[in-house]
Order: structure tokens, then C-alpha cells, then sequence
């Protein structure tokens, strides 16, 4: 049999509010809008379509596009900086219904996985900030959560990354053996080598090691929705279903910006690009920096043998061969229903799908990708140990899933700061599916630098910093990987 591959259907959420960029600005119209497990357990919630005034203001002095954890965090320090200036946030849909919306509910901070590629791409200084970077942003989280009493289903204890083929095993060895030689910080991380006891450990039949240290997992829209309350209260202006088609330079002076939205203009002194993967949608020099692409989610209904106390205990990063990887979050603090996230072995499929299909790249309306579902069926069925044994088979225990866009980074990393040539306007995007452990420490970092601070003063790695020398450097790259 000859031709294309037969790929497996798509189902389509109804479309519910307009779509977020305009096809004319570099990317298609969104298709679809599905609901992730985060945004259907608040949809009673008037923040997700606040409007702090009817009418969207004529100016302000800081325009934030997207209200994500990034656009609400900018907008935070912005406050704390200038509590005198005025600060518009706009959101082309609902509040806070992009990807932190969507992603799988991780604050994981990398403490050795990535060190061999980072050191390997930017040196072993560089690679030692990324990782002591991740570990401050973690910390600063749940130190934020803690300290104000956040509603957000935060869990803190141990994660667990769990090679499952020797192959695999023999790199997380290398990586880590390397961290350490250079002088890393490993002592918070518990090492299994010990195929039988990582099993034990990990409840994966397959694991062929084990690497534990501490991490969290959260509802990122309630945290949101949490510091964006507080912004509202300082003075926050909050414009949700108000969609930017571009930022023009003012026409009477310089130093001005229009930020041109399908409810009217606004123009400001300072614009912050918040948008991840959408960015390069209005700032052209982003393209090919920074690219949109869909993830899936799937939330499980466990069996008994895998509820409440006799459910999974730790978040999981679980290494698959071709570069899969699966997350597995077990929502320890609510219901004890697990997301299972990441390149899991069925987006191999829906890249291909959406090779076929480049109009949907940037559409978070697909559901339930039939690839993907089954990864997750298989694997918990096959590896969770005891698993099977109460599992009833039904396919609507997995089919509860959502898509979200994630903004890969063409080095891996993202870009901070002020876009070059372009004064006045700032970008803190390019999170590469792994925001919740940089946004906090990137978003007060930028604003420091648009209080005219030096890099230095960010205390956030070198390497984040977008330069005109590292968009060029990028201009040939080979494209992300995640």
C-alpha cells in the first residue's frame, strides 16, 4: 500500500471566543478553543472575562499583551516598581487561557537532565546558572504560594525522573556524573541506580534508574488568577476578548507606541510582548526564534488500585526511547486524577499530522488525538505497576484531554529583555514548554531592565538575554527541539 500515511482522526472543540492573532499577522486563525482541566474547574470564575473598565483606555504608560503567568507577573513588578504609572493588560480571550492554562500543572525545576546539552551549547558556566536559575525560581514560588496563602492546589515533595531503557539510563548517568564534576550543586538529589529498586521506587516496571529531588506541582490559572486579584486591587487595568493585530510607532512623536486592537487603540510609552508562542504574530524579528507548537494533555480517571492514598505519590518525568518523554502529574492535593503530558510517544504522530496541517499550529482547539490518548493508555496499563489489575478498559477513562501551544526556543532557552531596535518595546517569551520554572524570576528580571538595570542586576543567565548578535546567530539554526 502506497501514499500517505492514514492518521487518526481529530476531534474539534466548538469555537467559544474569537480567535487569538490574526491570520494577515503571520499565523492562521485558531479552528477550535478547547477546555483544559484548569479552565473547566473555574468557569464560573468573573475574572475569566473581567473587564476593570467597559471602555478599553486611550493610554497608559505600560501595555502587557497576554495575561498569562508572564503578563500577570510583568504587570506584579511593574506595580512594586512604578506604583504611580498606569498598566493595561490585554488579553485576546479569556483571562489567563493560553498555555499556563493548559500545560500540565508542573513547577519542575531541571537540576541535571539538561545539563549535558546546555554545557555542550552555551559552556559549563552558562549550563550551572540555567540549573541554580530553575532551583531560585521553584523556591521563589513556592516561598510566593506559602507566604500568601495561595489557593492553588500546590504540593511540594519529591519528583522523580525515571530512565526506562539502559540506553537512557547510561545518558541521565552522564549528565549527571558531568553536573557534578563541574562543580554543580547534587547533593538534594537522590540517586537509584539499581534497576529493581528503581522500579520499587518508582512504581514503573521498566525503570532502569532513579533520580528524586525536590520540585511541585500547582493549578497554575488559580495562581494566576491569585496575583492578577492583587494587581486589579493596585490599579491594574484588566481587558480580556481584546485581540492586538499590531504595535505601530506613534505618528506625532517618538518614544510612543500604538498598540492597535480590534476594540480600539491604546497608545504607551512602553509595550511588554508576554504572549510565548504568539510573540513573533506582531514583532516579525521573532520568527523562526520563536515557534508555535501544539502539545497535548490527558487528565485520567485512575482505577482503585491508583486512588487517593494508594495513588501515585510523585511527579514524574518518565524517559522514553526517540526522545519521548512523559509527565505525570498526580494532583496529590485534589482528586488524585493524573495528567499525563510531554512529548509522549503519540506526538511524533501529531507533528506529522500537523505537517499536513500547518494552518493548525497554532490552534489549541484539538482534543483527544487518537495517537497520543493511546500512548497514555498503553504506557499506564503497561508500566504503572498494578495499574491493569483494577483498570476497567474503557477508552473515556483517557479521552479527558486538551491542547495547548507551547513557544519552542530555536537554543532551548528564552528570550528577555528589550527587543533590538525597537526602544520602548520588550519581550520576556520562548519558554519552551517549561515557563513555570523560569517566568518567576524572568518576568521581575525584565522589569528591572526596563527600570534601566543592568543584565547583571536580573541575576537571570546570560544566555536568556535576547541581543541582535543571538537573533542572528539563530537566523540559521536548525529549528527547535524539545
Amino acid at each position: 500500500m502506497t501514499g500517505e500515511p492514514k492518521l487518526p482522526p481529530v476531534k474539534e472543540a466548538p469555537t467559544t471566543s474569537p480567535p487569538q492573532v490574526a491570520s494577515r499577522f503571520g499565523f492562521p486563525k485558531q479552528e477550535g478553543y478547547s477546555l483544559s482541566h484548569w479552565l473547566l474547574s473555574v468557569q464560573n470564575d468573573p475574572l475569566l472575562h473581567h473587564r476593570t473598565t467597559p471602555q478599553l483606555p486611550a493610554s497608559a504608560d505600560i501595555v502587557i499583551i497576554g495575561s498569562g503567568i508572564t503578563g500577570t507577573s510583568v504587570a506584579k513588578h511593574c506595580l512594586a516598581t512604578w506604583p504611580d504609572k498606569s498598566v493595561v493588560v490585554v488579553e485576546s480571550r479569556m483571562f489567563c487561557s493560553g498555555a499556563t492554562g493548559r500545560n500540565a500543572g508542573h513547577c519542575k525545576p531541571d537540576q541535571y537532565r539538561g545539563f549535558r546539552e546546555y554545557e555542550k551549547t552555551f559552556g559549563t558556566e552558562q549550563a550551572l546558572k540555567i540549573l541554580r536559575n530553575e532551583y531560585q525560581t521553584w523556591s521563589d514560588v513556592v516561598r510566593y504560594v506559602r507566604e500568601n496563602n495561595v489557593d492553588c492546589e500546590l504540593w511540594v515533595g519529591d519528583t522523580l525522573d525515571v530512565p526506562t531503557t539502559p540506553e537512557l539510563a547510561a545518558a541521565s548517568k552522564d549528565s549527571f556524573d558531568r553536573l557534578k564534576a563541574a562543580g554543580g550543586r547534587v547533593d538534594h538529589i537522590k540517586v537509584t541506580a539499581n534497576p529493581a529498586e528503581a522500579a520499587k521506587i518508582s512504581r514503573i516496571a521498566d525503570a532502569q534508574a532513579c533520580y528524586a529531588w525536590p520540585a511541585s506541582t500547582l493549578h497554575p490559572w488559580k495562581l494566576a488568577a491569585h496575583i492578577m486579584r492583587e494587581n486589579l486591587k493596585k490599579g491594574v487595568n484588566l481587558q480580556t476578548g481584546t485581540t492586538v493585530v499590531r504595535v505601530t510607532p506613534g505618528p506625532r512623536s517618538s518614544g510612543i507606541w500604538i498598540v492597535e486592537t480590534n476594540r480600539g487603540n491604546i497608545e504607551c510609552t512602553q509595550v511588554v510582548h508576554a504572549t510565548n508562542a504568539y510573540s513573533s504574530a506582531l514583532e516579525p524579528s521573532l520568527r523562526g526564534l520563536i515557534t508555535p507548537t501544539p502539545h497535548m494533555c490527558n487528565r485520567v480517571d485512575p482505577p482503585k488500585t491508583f486512588q487517593k492514598d494508594k495513588g501515585l505519590q510523585n511527579s514524574y518525568g518518565v524517559l522514553l526511547p526517540d526522545r519521548a518523554l512523559l509527565t505525570i502529574n498526580p494532583r496529590c492535593t485534589s482528586d488524585g486524577s493524573p495528567l499525563f503530558g510531554g512529548s509522549n510517544p503519540g506526538q511524533l504522530q501529531f507533528r506529522k499530522w500537523l505537517e499536513t496541517h500547518p494552518e493548525r499550529c497554532t490552534d489549541d482547539g484539538v482534543v483527544n488525538f487518537e495517537a497520543v490518548t493511546q500512548a497514555v493508555k498503553d504506557f499506564a496499563e503497561s508500566e504503572l505497576v498494578g495499574w491493569a489489575d483494577g483498570a476497567n478498559g474503557s477508552e473515556q477513562v483517557y479521552s479527558n484531554s486538551w491542547s495547548g501551544i507551547i513557544g519552542l526556543s530555536a537554543d532551548g532557552v528564552p528570550f528577555v529583555g528589550q527587543v533590538p531596535g525597537l526602544p520602548g518595546q520588550w519581550v520576556c517569551a520562548g519558554h519552551h514548554g517549561h515557563g513555570m520554572a523560569r517566568i518567576f524570576t524572568a518576568a521581575p528580571g525584565l522589569v528591572k531592565l526596563m527600570a534601566g538595570g543592568s543584565w547583571e542586576s536580573t541575576q537571570l543567565p546570560d544566555v536568556f538575554q535576547i541581543t541582535q548578535s543571538r537573533m542572528k546567530r539563530l537566523e540559521h539554526s536548525t529549528g527547535p527541539r524539545l
